[in-house]
C-alpha cells in the first residue's frame, strides 16, 4: 500500500520539513514538505536519507564497551541491561557528588525536549550543545543587544531589496527553502552583497562580491555605521523610537572611515561608500545577515553587535524585507503543553562558568569546551558522568586528544546516536537510536514559522530495520530507573502527543493531511511604532548594553589589525559541501560519500607558486608539530592569507569503512583553541598553518 508521511529531516539542524513516499513499508523516495515549502524541493542529503535505513555499518543494538575505552571492543547487551547499567552509574555519581556531576549535551534546537527534561528531572542544571563551535557569538550578541537569541528572528528575505553576507554562503548551506527565497529575492530585483575570504556558489550569484582580508570584517562594519551616520543614510524614526547608544556608537565609529577601512579589509573606499548609500536607498527593506556558523575570532561577538547595529540604523526589525521576531503559538490561539515545562529550572553552579565566570552568556547554549578544564580540574566540582546525545565532541572541537585525556577521567560515558561516532566509539555504553524515518517525537513549533505559527513533529514513516529505540522511549526508560519516571507521562509516542494536545481541540490525526497544525495562515506583524518586543531590561535595542554594563564588560571595543601569517603559513579557514553535513552523519552513506569522499586544501595560485606548488599536488599541512598529507586545489579567487578545507573529514572509526581515513580533520589541526572568546566562541579561525610541497 501507498502512503505519504510528513515528517521532519534529521540530516542536518536544517530541520526541513519533509513528505516521505512509503510502499508496502519500504521508503521510496523523500521530498520536501510542498503545503509548507510550497515546492518540493530537497537537498541531496534528504534525500539520501533512505540509505539510513540499509546501513549495516550503524549500532544496531545496545553495546557495553568490552575492552579499552576505544578499542572498539563491544559486547551485544540488551536494552534492560544497558538501561540498568547507566542507571546504577548516574545514581552512584548522583548520591556521592550531586546530580551536577552529570553533564548532557546534543546538537541543541526545538527537537531536545526529552534529554533536557531528563537532566532536569534528575536535577543537574548542566545541559550544552555544540553551539561552542557554531553559533554562540551570534546567538550570545543578539541577546545582548535585543534580548533575543539568533533563531528568535528570522528573515523575510522575499522582500528584501538589499542584503548583505558576511561570510554566509546561502546558496551551499543548510535549508534549501532559505536558498529558494532568496533566489525569488534576486529574481524580484533584490541584491545581493557577498563578503567572503573566497569565492563560493553564493558569490556567483551575488550582485557584488568582495574578497576581505581575514579577520577584518569588525572593520568593514565599523566602517559601514560611519558611514551611513555621517551621510545620514539611517532611519531616524526607528532610531529615535526603538535604539538606545546612537550618540556613543556615533562618537565611536568617528575614526573608522571608508578610506582607513581599505587598509584593513582591501575593499575599497568607494566600495565601502557605495554599499552604505545603497542600504540606506533601500531601507527598511535590508538585512546585514549576521551569520551562521560565527566561530572565527576572539572579537567575533563585537563583529555580530556591530552587523546587527547595522540593521537598527536601517530600521530593519518588524518590517517588511527585513528582519522579524518570530510569533509564538500562543498569538495564534495555539496551546500545547511540553514536557520541559513540567520542571522549575534548576539553579545550581553549572560546571561551564555560564552565569558565574562568564555572567554574560546565556545557558541555552553553554561552553562545550570548558570540559577538559572542568573535568580534569574538578573546578568547580567533580564530573562523574556525560551523556552525548548525538552531538561528537570528538570530531568537532579542538585538541581531541586533551579531551579524550579528561573523558578518561569520568565514571560514565554514554553515546546515543544513530551512527558510530567518534565520541560513541570512546564511550562506555552505546545506545543506538532510531532514525527519524523510524520514530514519531514530541510536538514542537517549527523553525522558520515566524509569521505564521505552526507545530510539527517528527512522524515514523516505517518501522525500525535493528534493535533501536526512539529517544522518547530511551530517555522515560531511564527516567523510570532514576525515579523521576512521572515527568514522562506516556507510554508510547502517540500518548505523548495526545497529552500534549489536550484541550487544544488537536489530534495526532491533524498532522496527516500537511505536516503541520497551522491555525492561520494570516502573518502576524508587530507595530512598529509601539508593538515590537525587544526582551532587553530597556526594551528597544540597546548599543550600549545595560546587561554588559552591568557586568563591567564594554559595548564596543577598538579594532586591531589580525597580525599577517608568516611567509608559507596561512590562516586556515573552513566551511562545509552541501553534499555533506557540518558533521559526520552523511560521510558514510554511499551515494554522498561517492560524490565527495574527502577534501582537499585549496590555495591562492600565487601563493602556492612561491612554494613550488601546482594543482593537484601533495603538500604537507602542519602546525606545533602535527602535520598531515593533503591534495592541493589552487584558485585565484582566494585570499593570499588564505588556505581553506573542508570540515567533516578524517573520520577515525574504523567501522565506518566508507568514510574511514579519508581526507583531513581540520579540528586536529586547530591546535590551542578550545578557547573560550567573549561571545562564547572558540575562535578557530585564528588557526595559522605550514604549509610544503611533499611527496604523495
Amino acid at each position: 500500500m501507498k502512503k505519504f508521511v510528513y515528517t521532519t529531516c534529521e540530516m542536518c539542524t536544517g530541520r526541513c520539513p519533509l513528505m516521505v513516499e512509503v510502499l508496502d513499508g519500504e521508503v521510496k523516495h523523500i521530498w520536501g514538505n510542498p503545503h509548507v515549502q510550497g515546492g518540493q524541493q530537497c537537498c541531496p542529503r534528504g534525500a539520501a536519507a533512505k540509505a539510513l535505513l540499509s546501513d549495516n555499518e550503524r549500532p544496531q543494538h545496545p553495546l557495553i564497551r568490552d575492552g579499552e575505552r576505544g578499542s572498539g571492543k563491544w559486547r551485544q547487551a540488551s536494552w534492560d541491561e544497558a538501561y540498568d547499567y547507566i542507571a546504577d552509574r548516574l545514581k552512584t555519581a548522583k548520591e556521592k557528588y550531586g546530580a551536577k556531576s552529570i553533564l548532557l549535551s546534543d546538537r541543541g534546537g526545538p527537537m531536545t525536549e526529552f534529554e533536557r527534561t531528563f537532566l532536569a528531572a534528575i536535577g543537574s542544571p548542566n545541559y550544552f550543545n555544540h553551539h561552542a563551535t557554531c553559533s554562540n557569538s551570534v546567538h550570545n550578541a543578539h541577546m545582548s543587544i535585543a534580548g533575543h537569541a539568533r533563531n528568535s528572528v528570522d528573515y523575510d528575505y522575499e522582500n528584501c531589496k538589499y542584503m548583505v553576507l558576511f561570510g554566509r554562503n546561502i546558496y551551499e548551506s543548510i535549508k534549501t527553502t532559505e536558498a529558494k527565497t532568496v533566489m525569488d529575492m534576486q529574481e524580484a530585483g533584490g541584491k545581493m552583497v557577498c563578503v567572503d575570504v573566497r569565492w563560493n556558489y553564493t558569490a556567483a550569484k551575488s550582485d557584488k562580491f568582495f574578497i576581505i582580508r581575514p579577520g577584518t570584517d569588525y572593520a568593514l562594519t565599523l566602517a559601514l555605521i560611519h558611514q551611513i551616520i555621517k551621510d545620514n543614510l539611517y532611519d531616524p524614526d526607528f532610531v529615535n523610537r526603538w535604539v538606545l547608544g546612537f550618540d556613543e556608537i556615533k562618537r565611536f565609529t568617528i575614526p573608522y572611515t571608508p578610506e582607513w577601512a581599505e587598509k584593513e579589509t582591501g575593499i575599497p573606499a568607494k566600495e565601502i561608500i557605495r554599499i552604505a548609500h545603497e542600504a540606506g536607498e533601500a531601507k527598511p527593506a535590508v538585512i546585514f545577515h549576521p551569520g551562521w556558523m560565527t566561530s572565527w575570532f576572539s572579537n567575533d561577538y563585537y563583529l555580530r553587535r556591530a552587523i546587527y547595529t547595522l540593521n537598527a540604523l536601517m530600521g530593519s526589525y518588524e518590517t517588511k524585507g527585513g528582519i522579524y521576531i518570530n510569533k509564538k503559538p500562543g498569538e495564534v490561539g495555539l496551546k500545547y503543553r511540553t514536557l520541559i515545562g513540567q520542571i522549575p529550572k534548576v539553579k545550581e553552579e553549572r560546571f561551564d562558568g555560564v552565569g558565574t565566570k562568564f555572567p554574560h552568556l546565556s545557558d541555552q547554549w553553554g561552553l562545550a569546551q570548558m570540559l577538559p578544564h572542568a573535568i580534569l580540574n574538578e573546578d568547580p566540582y567533580p564530573i562523574k558522568a556525560y551523556i552525548v546525545m548525538r552531538h561528537d565532541p570528538l570530531a568537532s572541537l579542538p585538541d581531541p586528544d586533551l579531551m579524550k585525556k579528561a573523558f578518561a577521567k569520568l565514571d560514565l560515558l554514554v553515546s546515543i546516536d544513530i551512527n558510530y561516532s567518534e565520541t560513541g566509539w570512546f564511550s562506555d555504553v552505546i545506545l543506538p537510536e532510531s532514525t527519524f524515518l523510524e520514530r514519531t517525537d514530541h510536538v514542537y513549533v517549527r523553525s522558520g514559522s515566524g509569521l505564521t505559527p505552526h507545530l510539527t513533529l517528527i512522524r515514523q514513516a516505517v518501522k525500525p530495520r535493528f534493535d533501536t529505540k526512539g529517544r522518547g522511549e530511551i530517555f522515560k526508560a531511564l527516567a523510570d530507573r532514576m525515579g523521576v519516571g512521572q515527568f514522562f507521562p506516556y507510554n508510547s509516542p502517540e500518548e505523548l502527543v495526545a497529552w500534549q494536545l489536550e484541550g487544544s481541540g488537536y489530534t495526532i490525526e491533524s498532522f496527516d493531511a500537511t505536516g503541520v497544525i497551522e491555525p492561520s495562515k494570516e502573518q502576524i506583524w508587530y507595530d512598529r511604532k509601539d508593538g515590537i518586543k525587544f526582551n532587553t531590561p530597556s526594551g528597544k535595542i540597546e548599543l550600549i548594553s545595560s546587561m554588559l554594563e552591568k557586568h563591567n564588560i564594554p559595548s564596543f571595543i577598538p579594532y586591531e589589525s589580525p597580525p599577517k601569517p608568516a611567509e608559507g603559513s596561512f590562516r586556515l579557514v573552513t566551511s562545509k559541501v552541501a553534499v555533506h553535513t557540518q558533521g559526520r552523519t552523511t560521510a558514510n552513506i554511499g551515494i554522498l560519500n561517492e560524490l565527495y569522499s574527502e577534501n582537499h586544501l585549496w590555495m591562492n595560485t600565487e601563493e602556492a607558486r612561491k612554494l613550488g606548488i601546482s594543482d593537484g599536488d601533495t603538500v604537507e599541512v602542519s602546525v606545533e608539530g602535527y602535520a598531515k598529507k593533503i591534495g592541493a586545489k589552487l584558485t585565484d579567487h582566494i585570499h593570499p592569507e588564505v588556505v581553506f578545507m573542508l570540515h567533516g573529514f578524517g573520520d577515525t572509526v574504523p567501522l565506518r569503512t566508507k568514510s574511514f581515513g579519508k581526507g583531513v580533520s581540520d579540528i586536529r589541526l586547530q591546535r590551542g583553541l578550545l578557547k573560550t572568546a567573549v561571545g562564547g566562541n572558540c575562535p578557530l579561525t585564528e588557526c595559522v598553518v605550514a604549509v610544503k610541497k611533499t611527496a604523495a
